[in-house]
């Protein structure tokens, strides 16, 4: 049957395509064709598009080798023979190695479902389709029996999908149930939006890299121009800007990176105005868990006049509250991010986050706490706003955004860590590798810490609490515009 459908195929005439699909097939010799996607993919910027790329690139890195150095070794097929074929299409060299299964094919299978996991559909299909290009040419061009580029498409499917075992797939935005959205009346030139600028979020090393705070004011003057923006000086307080700017809008929307968003937050609950979010850090955890990728998302979600109510984070001490919309950590993580800030201004943000890990796991010690009621050794701790879906010290995506849910996780040990492993999990994303890890959900967890403080750390801002701290939520509080 495979000697049958390869005669017909390879003597099919198909005007036009004697001169594409050879080529085709040749672009995607040792993967260049896809791994040039996957650099044009990461240029874009947009962190869906990277994620997609990266996964395509890991799911060829497991394919290959199964089908070149183990496949081909282990059945030992020749190629087929191509009297059939017009000599236009095999102008190049055909491969001398074996046949069974495809490489190539392999390689495009496990490239574009690595894509399809993690990017839309208007980028997934003109990849999937290039893939179909690239087996379909194996054949015709007489290189592959059809059976070997089937073998080649389920290796490379399967390698892809894999991945999902140790790197869960990032869902496109996280939802708040049909009861949290409600519609509201928005003016198509902004009037009525209040805009608080932080032009230093996500600013790299002053004097060398502009901020991306910038750029998005100025797309919201463009786009809103009857919008009032308030531009934040390096001295002003930032919580009276966003008291002030709340109190006269209808709607109050945030420029700046997560701790600029908590701020807002806050102001935007005490005012019950709505939350417009707007991109302009460097991680912005919360609005690209919400779908709003770039500026000009959030300008669509504000069009849209659709908000979403979300929940709302909360650690009370004996006497104050403070909020988060993402996480609170405590442990080795306040120090890294203490170190962090120590040198981003020469390193910048990025760079910063990673010499900080590296040199605090090496040598942080744990914390002493009672945890719910029983002592505890702390080394490392992680609490959610709401359900997070990888098992690491920070995940960044979330399904849901209105569960009334905390998502715990603590590495509480009365022994020394292992510095090397503990470096290795935290970086590697996977926290269940370390011994003393804990999981579990709850609507609250409540903490004392004997030496009389706890530091902590929300959405990236660092703090300290005295007496006794207790985390819970404010169910659907807060009003956000969302995307869809």
């Amino acid at each position: 049957m495979d000697r049958w459908a390869f005669d017909r195929v390879a003597a099919a005439h198909l005007p036009g395509l004697e001169y594409v699909l050879p080529r085709l097939s040749r672009s995607a010799d040792h993967g260049v064709l896809w791994f040039t996607t996957a650099g044009v993919l990461g240029l874009t910027g947009r962190p869906g598009l990277r994620r997609a790329a990266l996964r395509g690139a890991v799911g060829i890195a497991v394919a290959s080798p199964a089908v070149n150095v183990i496949g081909k070794h282990a059945f030992r097929r020749k190629r087929p023979v191509v009297d059939l074929v017009p000599p236009i299409r095999i102008r190049w060299k055909l491969p001398t190695s074996h046949a069974f299964p495809s490489g190539h094919s392999a390689s495009a299978a496990a490239f574009a479902t690595g894509v399809a996991l993690e990017a839309p559909a208007a980028v997934a299909a003109p990849v999937a389709a290039a893939a179909a290009g690239v087996a379909f040419a194996r054949v015709y061009t007489g290189a592959h029996y059809p059976g070997d580029v089937l073998a080649g498409l389920g290796i490379g499917a399967l390698a892809a999908v894999g991945t999902r075992l140790v790197w869960p797939p990032r869902p496109p935005a996280a939802r708040v149930g049909p009861g949290g959205v409600e519609d509201v009346r928005v003016d198509a030139d902004g009037r009525g939006v209040v805009a608080v600028v932080s032009a230093a979020s996500g600013a790299g090393p002053p004097g060398i890299l502009p901020g991306p705070a910038d750029a998005a004011a100025d797309l919201l003057e463009r786009e809103l121009p009857a919008a009032e923006i308030v531009r934040l000086g390096a001295d002003d307080d930032v919580d009276k800007a966003f008291g002030e700017a709340a109190a006269r809008a209808e709607v109050l929307a945030v420029v700046g990176g997560d701790g600029t968003v908590n701020a807002a937050a806050r102001a935007a609950l005490a005012r019950d105005v709505p939350l417009l979010v707007v991109p302009g850090g460097t991680f912005d955890h919360f609005a690209r868990a919400y779908g709003i990728e770039s500026p000009a998302d959030a300008v669509a979600a504000y069009r849209k006049g659709r908000v979403g109510r979300v929940d709302v984070g909360s650690v009370r001490g004996p006497e104050e509250e403070q909020l988060f919309l993402n996480t609170a950590s405590f442990g080795a993580y306040t120090e890294i991010v203490d170190r962090r800030e120590r040198l981003e201004r020469r390193l910048g943000k990025w760079p910063a986050l990673a010499v900080a890990a590296v040199r605090t796991l090496r040598h942080s010690q744990p914390v002493e706490l009672d945890v719910d009621g029983h002592r505890r050794r702390v080394w490392l701790a992680f609490v959610g706003n709401c359900v997070y879906g990888s098992p690491g010290a920070a995940p960044s995506w979330r399904r849901r955004l209105d569960d009334g849910l905390l998502d715990v996780r603590m590495v509480a040990t009365g022994r020394r860590v292992p510095r090397a492993r503990a470096v290795a999990a935290v970086l590697a994303g996977h926290l269940p590798l370390m011994p003393g890890y804990r999981a579990w959900r709850a609507g609250g967890l409540e903490l004392w810490s004997p030496a009389g403080g706890l530091r902590l750390a929300r959405d990236g801002e660092v703090s300290t609490m005295a007496g006794t701290v207790r985390f819970g939520k404010h169910a659907r509080a807060l009003a956000v515009f969302c995307p869809g």
